[in-house]
């Protein structure tokens, strides 16, 4: 049971990522070429939230990772101590 939350939280990081990405493509895009301000507020609010979107996979793709790592290095010393 402990390897789907490591692999589920690897998958959700990877998608969530991938939806960051999108976001920024559908909803922020190229940016103008000599925007209004007005434009210009609105493509830098959906540059933040793609951005942060994107973090948000890094965070947690990195936390499913680095407890992935954690996991099969405890199970490496439990197999070492019981030989």
């Amino acid at each position: 049971m402990k390897r789907h939350w490591t692999a589920t939280a690897i998958a959700i990081g990877i998608l969530l990522l991938l939806a960051g990405l999108i976001y920024d493509i559908v909803f922020a895009g190229i940016p103008y070429q000599d925007p209004t301000p007005e434009m210009s507020a609105r493509y830098a609010r959906h540059s933040r939230i793609a951005a942060g979107i994107r973090w948000a996979g890094v965070v947690v793709l990195l936390g499913g990772a680095v407890r992935g790592c954690a996991a099969w290095v405890r199970q490496r010393a439990l197999v070492r101590a019981q030989s």
